[in-house]
Formats: C-alpha cells, sequence, structure tokens
C-alpha cells in the first residue's frame, strides 16, 4: 500500500506539469511572434522589489521591461539594476499611457489591496493583461468589477497565488479530488506571522489592511483546495493583542468554515503569531503540510507514510512562467479572477460573523 501511495503521489501529473517548463517544450507551444512577454510592476514596494523582480529574472517566458512607481527616488536602482528604459517607466498619473507601449504585455498590481480594483480596470482598458496580487480586493463588488474589466476589454486577470502553483500544494489538491483517504471531515489550517511595524498598509483599514485579507487567505485556501468545496456557514472572532497598533483592523482572526459534503475547519490567522500548518483529518487517513505557505518550499506528509516534497526552484517564477504561458497559448490560467472572487465571498462572510457575533450563512 505504502508504494502505491507513494506511485499515487509521482503520477498525479505533478512532476509532468513541472516538466512542462523544460526548454523542449516550451519551443513546441503555440505563440505569438513574441519570445518573452513584457512585464510591469506598478509599485515597488517589498514583494516587487525582493521577490518579484529577482523571480522575473528566473523565468523563460516573462521578463521585466516597465515599472510605476510614485515614488522617483526609486527610479535610478531600478534602471541600473534592471535596464528598463526611460520609455517604460511610468508614475500612477501617466499610467494610462502604457496602452501606447508595444513594450508592456503584462501590468502587474502590487500595491495595497484598496488600489487594486482602480489599476486592474485601468489597466484592461489599456488593452494589457492582468497580475494582480492577493487579495485580489477588498470587496465581492470590486472583484466583480475587476473581472468584467478584463472580459470587456479581452484581455486575462490572474491573481498572484503563488502556493496553487507550487506542486506540493497542488499533491494534497489532488488528493482531495482524488479521495484515496475517503472524504475530508476535519482540517485545521493557520497562516500568521508576528509583524512588528506600525504604520504599514496592513494596519490601514482605509488601505485594505488586516491579517484576515493577507495571511488570511492562505488558512483559507488551505481548506477550500482540501475539500474542493466552498464553504457554507462561517462563524468567525476577531482579535488584538497590540490595540494600539491594531485599532482600524483585526490583528488575529479565527474562523469556523462548514462545507457541504458535512466537513468542519478550524483555521486561525494573525499578524501576531507565528504559524504555518494544515493538517486534514480524512475517514480513513490524514494528511498534514507544514509549512504550506511558505516562501521557501511547503513539504508535507500522509498517514500511509507517503512524503510530499517536491522540489522548486521559485514559486514566484514558476508562477509568473506559467501564467505566461496561458497567455501564449490562450488557456485556461490556474488562478483567474473567479477564484480570488470565490475567497473575498467567504472574507467578507467572515468580517460579517465577526462583527455581529453569530453564524453567517453562504
Amino acid at each position: 500500500m505504502k508504494n502505491k501511495r507513494r506511485i499515487f503521489i509521482q503520477n498525479t501529473g505533478i512532476i509532468a506539469a513541472t516538466a512542462a517548463f523544460s526548454p523542449n517544450v516550451l519551443l513546441s507551444a503555440t505563440r505569438a511572434s513574441k519570445e518573452k512577454l513584457g512585464i510591469a510592476l506598478v509599485g515597488l514596494g517589498y514583494y516587487s522589489t525582493d521577490l518579484l523582480a529577482p523571480a522575473l529574472k528566473l523565468t523563460s517566458n516573462c521578463e521585466l521591461r516597465g515599472i510605476v512607481t510614485g515614488s522617483p527616488e526609486k527610479i535610478p536602482a531600478w534602471k541600473t539594476k534592471y535596464g528598463i528604459k526611460d520609455k517604460n517607466i511610468y508614475d500612477y498619473k501617466n499610467f494610462d499611457s502604457i496602452a501606447n507601449n508595444p513594450d508592456i504585455d503584462v501590468v502587474y498590481v502590487v500595491l495595497p489591496p484598496s488600489m487594486h480594483a482602480e489599476y486592474t480596470i485601468r489597466a484592461a482598458k489599456a488593452g494589457k493583461h492582468v497580475w494582480c496580487e492577493k487579495p485580489m480586493a477588498p470587496s465581492v463588488a470590486d472583484c466583480e468589477a475587476m473581472i468584467k474589466a478584463c472580459k470587456d476589454n479581452m484581455v486575462k486577470l490572474a491573481i498572484g497565488y503563488r502556493c496553487q502553483h507550487d506542486p506540493n500544494i497542488q499533491a494534497y489538491m489532488k488528493v482531495g479530488k482524488e479521495r484515496p483517504f475517503g472524504k475530508a471531515k476535519m482540517i485545521s489550517s493557520a497562516a500568521g506571522y508576528f509583524d512588528g511595524r506600525s504604520d504599514h498598509w496592513k494596519q490601514s483599514k482605509k488601505l485594505g489592511g488586516g491579517a484576515m485579507g493577507d495571511m488570511g487567505v492562505y488558512a483559507l485556501q488551505g481548506a477550500r483546495l482540501a475539500t474542493r468545496e466552498e464553504p457554507i456557514s462561517v462563524l468567525a472572532q476577531a482579535s488584538t493583542t497590540r490595540p494600539k497598533i491594531y485599532h482600524e483592523v483585526e490583528e488575529t482572526m479565527m474562523f469556523q468554515l462548514e462545507f457541504p459534503s458535512g466537513a468542519l475547519a478550524a483555521c486561525h490567522t494573525s499578524f501576531g503569531i507565528n504559524m504555518n500548518h494544515l493538517h486534514i483529518t480524512y475517514e480513513k487517513g490524514w494528511l498534514k503540510m507544514e509549512p504550506h505557505s511558505s516562501y521557501n518550499g511547503n513539504k508535507g506528509s500522509m498517514s500511509d507514510g507517503t512524503l510530499i516534497n517536491f522540489s522548486i526552484q521559485n514559486q514566484q517564477a514558476k508562477q509568473m512562467d506559467e501564467d505566461a504561458l496561458a497567455i501564449f497559448n490562450k488557456t485556461d490560467l490556474i488562478v483567474p479572477g473567479e477564484e480570488g472572487l470565490r475567497d473575498i465571498t467567504v472574507l467578507e462572510a467572515i468580517y460579517k460573523s465577526a462583527a455581529q457575533n453569530c453564524a453567517v450563512k453562504l
């Protein structure tokens, strides 16, 4: 049985999916005349500077060609490091003129969540494909407007859920779909870290802050992806241990989810607690992931002894390469805007439950 389980994981297509990005396969892919898509990063904070820009150097299907920033003092360093041309540098006022720039194919929105809808819609109207960081937006209405704008302008919208491109995460998603251990019965999912900052957008309600929309998305997705279902009921409680910092938004959120199959999930997220795990109890076994939403590799094990520990060079590079290939080949995205909308639908219910101190049906 142990060997069969190991074969199950290795033959799920996950390794094949990773291998699909070998040079030979890429050369045979149907694509436009461009060899690589030109990416413009909107917002030059930590995630763009320390993670996305370096990851773009590792990609095969895209490259950094433009930046959009409201901080002109950052421009010289980016020009020097990445060779960005003056004509590909924008600020937030002249952003719409990016429509006339053939160097830019994709706009990657890496701004506080409150700004995601505006710049996704503006990019779509400029005729550019959009990659938008999570959380997709603060509200369902914003998400729906983003999806509509991209459809109306015939461009693709991908949400930056790097974890869904990770073969280790895809492995437990596969278990949830094929049910070798039967149905999921109970899930414990947690994602959080200690944030010592006091003046970041994550502490601002106006900018879309709060633990739930940031790390909470990982905790929520752990449960959703494990069951392959959408929750039908939520019960949530928000709290803080640092009210001077977290007086506009929650520092910690605990929430329970009920799924149509009867599965239950206990989820936690926080800017005050370090935690990163997923534990799924099935009818005939269990699966554990720890960590399950890390930048530096996720891994897990199953009750039959099977290990989940696929190597991946860089999550962000794999995410962007796969999203670029979907654009080239006009195929479905792994994480389209509709997936971001599903999360925000649940987030709205979680906040409503926490505010009203009662369960909320979805």
